[in-house]
C-alpha cells in the first residue's frame, strides 16, 4: 500500500512538471491522481491506526464467533460509496436502498469493511415484529377524541383528520369496508409484484384504529380516531408478522419522497426490533430522523417486553425504532373498561425505559392499548389462529380484539392527525411537546413506564398557541433535535419534572434509582450488568 502511494505521488510530480506545456487533460489527470493519493493516504492511516467502525451487538457477536455463515449488513451512503466498498472488500449487494444498500459479507469481509476508513458504523438487517398481543373499546372517549370531533376543544375547533395523510408502515391493509375508501396509495416492500394485502391481520387493525368509517350499530366497535384522515399503505411485514429492517427503512424513505404527493404528515410504526446499537447508528432510527427533519411526525410503539417469562418487571426494554429521540414513543395502558382515569394503569407488559444503550427516558407517553377492537382482515393469520377474538360488526366476524403497544401507537397517531387538522402549522417537535404537556401524568408508573402520562386531548390548553414560536427550552436540560428526547436525555444538566430529578447518569424516582447500567426498583435489581 505504501509503495502504491509512493508511485502515485511520483506520477503526480511528473504530471506537475509537464503542466506548463501540457493540455487541460494533463491537469485533470494530475487532479485525479492527487485525489487518489489522498484517498489512499487516508486508507493507509486508518488501517495503520487500527480504526474499527461502531458495530451493532449482533455483528460483534458474529465477528467474534467461529461461524462460516455470511451476514447481511446495512451500509448508508451514495451508490458510488457502496460500489467502492463492494469492490474493496468482496461484498455482495443484496438490496439497493434509497439511503444505501444491504450487503452480504463473510466474517472475513465483515472484519475488513469494519476497518475501512469510509465506514463509521455498521448495523445488521434484523427481523422486526409487530408490537401486538392477541387478547369493547372506550378509546375515543378516554383520550378526548369525541370532544375534538364535537369542537369542544377550543384550541382545535371541530376536527376529524381531514386532509392529513397517515402512512401505515405495517403488514398491509386489506379490503375491509370500513377502511377501503381511506387508502389512497399502496406499496408492497415485501414483494415487488404485491399489492399490499394484509395476510397477517395487524396492519388492517392498526389502520382501523387510525381512520375508519364508524358503525355505531356495533356495540363494541367504533370508527377510527381520525375518521376523515387518508391512509397510505406501506407493507413491510409478511404473513407471520415479521419483516426486515431494510424494508422498514425503504418505506420510511418512500414516505419522505412522496410526502407532498400524498399529503403525508404522520408515520405509524407499530413494530420493533431488539436495540443493538445507539440510535445514532441504528439504520431504522437514522431513517426516522430523516423523516422528522423532513417535517413528518413519527409515532412508534414502545414494545411489549415489560415483563419476562417469570412475570418480573423489566426495565430498559424499549424496542427500536422507539429508542429514537425523534420518535413519539408510546406505551400501553389498561383503562379497565371505564371512563374514570383513576383506575387506569400501565399494562405490565408495556416496555419501559430508559433506552438500553443511550439511556434516554422513554416512553414519551402512554395510551389505551388493551383489548382494542378494530377492523379485521378476513382470512388473515391472526384471525384464523385466534377466532375467539373475532367480533361481529355490520357483517359477521369483521372486527377483532387485540392488545399491545402497537394499538397504543395507533391511538396516538390518530390523535396526532386530529391535532394537525386543527393546527397544521405545528412541527414534529411541537406536536410531541403538545401531547406530552397535555398528558395526564401517572405518578404510580413514573417516567420510565408512563412517560409524561396518559394521552388526553382535552388537556390541550391556550398555551398550545405559544408552540408556534417555540424557543428551545435548553434551561430545562435538553435540546432538540440535536441531542435528546423531550423531557429526558440523561446528561450533565439537571432536569426537574415534578418530583423527578435526573442528574448525569442518576435518576431518582421515589424508591427507584437508576445508576449507570443498573436499575433498582425498591430493593430488587431488575436490570443491570
Amino acid at each position: 500500500m505504501v509503495h502504491a502511494l509512493e508511485s502515485l505521488m511520483e506520477n503526480l510530480k511528473l504530471n506537475g512538471r509537464n503542466r506548463g506545456r501540457g493540455s487541460r487533460s494533463t491537469w485533470q489527470g494530475s487532479t485525479a491522481l492527487f485525489t487518489a493519493a489522498v484517498l489512499l493516504a487516508c486508507a493507509t492511516t486508518a488501517f495503520a491506526s487500527g480504526k474499527r467502525a461502531r458495530l451493532s451487538s449482533d455483528l460483534v457477536a458474529h465477528l467474534n464467533s467461529n461461524s462460516s455463515a455470511s451476514v447481511d449488513i446495512i451500509v448508508s451512503g451514495s451508490q458510488e460509496r457502496i460500489d467502492r466498498l463492494v469492490k474493496r472488500h468482496g461484498l455482495v449487494v443484496k438490496k439497493v436502498l434509497t439511503s444505501g444498500a444491504v450487503l452480504t459479507a463473510s466474517r472475513k469481509a465483515l472484519d475488513s469493511v469494519s476497518q475501512d476508513w469510509e465506514v463509521d458504523a455498521l448495523g445488521g438487517d434484523p427481523v422486526v415484529h409487530s408490537a401486538s398481543r392477541v387478547t369493547a373499546s372506550l378509546t375515543a372517549d378516554v383520550i378526548g377524541a369525541d370532544a375534538a370531533w364535537a369542537g369542544d376543544i377550543s384550541v382545535l375547533g371541530a376536527v376529524d383528520g381531514r386532509g392529513i395523510g397517515v402512512a401505515i408502515v405495517d403488514s398491509g391493509i386489506s379490503d375491509h369496508p370500513a377502511v377501503r375508501d381511506r387508502v389512497v396509495a399502496s406499496v408492497d416492500f415485501t414483494d415487488p409484484k404485491g399489492r399490499g394485502k394484509d395476510f397477517y391481520g395487524h396492519g388492517t387493525h392498526i389502520a382501523g384504529i387510525v381512520s375508519s368509517r364508524s358503525f355505531r350499530n356495533t356495540e363494541s366497535a367504533e370508527g377510527g380516531l381520525a375518521p376523515a384522515a387518508h391512509l397510505i399503505n406501506l407493507k413491510v411485514l409478511g404473513a407471520d408478522g415479521s419483516g426486515r429492517a431494510s424494508d422498514v427503512i425503504e418505506a420510511i424513505d418512500w414516505a419522505i419522497r412522496y410526502r407532498k404527493t400524498f399529503g403525508i404528515r404522520v408515520l405509524n410504526l407499530s413494530l420493533g426490533a431488539a436495540p443493538t446499537q445507539s440510535y445514532k447508528d441504528d439504520p431504522i432510527c437514522q431513517a426516522v430522523e430523516r423523516a422528522v427533519k423532513a417535517g413528518l411526525v413519527v409515532v412508534a410503539s414502545a414494545g411489549n417486553y415489560g415483563t419476562n417469562a417469570q412475570n418480573q418487571q423489566i426495565y430498559g426494554s424499549i424496542t427500536s425504532p422507539g429508542i429514537s429521540p425523534y420518535a413519539i414513543t408510546v406505551g400501553a395502558i389498561r383503562t379497565q373498561g371505564t371512563l374514570d382515569r383513576a383506575d387506569d394503569e400501565v399494562a405490565p407488559w408495556s416496555s419501559k425505559g430508559p433506552t438500553l444503550i443511550d439511556h434516554i427516558v422513554k416512553p414519551d407517553l402512554v395510551a389505551p392499548g388493551s383489548k382494542i377492537v378494530s377492523t379485521a382482515a378476513a382470512g388473515a393469520a391472526l384471525m384464523t389462529q385466534f377466532p375467539e377474538r373475532l367480533i361481529d360488526g355490520p357483517g359477521a366476524r369483521d372486527y377483532f380484539s387485540m392488545s399491545g403497544t402497537s394499538m397504543s401507537a395507533a391511538v396516538v397517531t390518530g390523535a396526532v392527525a386530529l391535532l394537525l387538522d386543527g393546527r397544521d402549522d405545528l412541527t414534529p417537535l411541537q406536536v410531541k411537546l403538545a401531547l406530552q404537556a397535555s398528558a395526564d401524568f401517572m405518578p404510580s408508573a413514573g417516567l420510565l413506564a408512563g412517560g409524561a402520562g396518559s394521552l388526553d386531548l382535552e388537556g390541550l390548553g391556550a398555551d398550545l398557541h405559544s408552540l408556534t414560536n417555540l424557543a428551545l427550552p435548553t434551561a430545562r436540560g435538553f435540546a432538540y433535535p440535536s441531542a435528546a428526547a423531550s423531557f429526558g436525555l440523561l446528561q450533565s444538566n439537571t432536569i426537574i419534572w415534578g418530583d423527578t430529578i435526573i442528574w448525569g447518569d442518576t435518576i431518582i424516582w421515589g424508591d427507584t434509582i437508576i445508576w449507570g447500567d443498573t436499575i433498582i426498583w425498591g430493593d430488587t435489581i431488575i436490570w443491570g450488568d
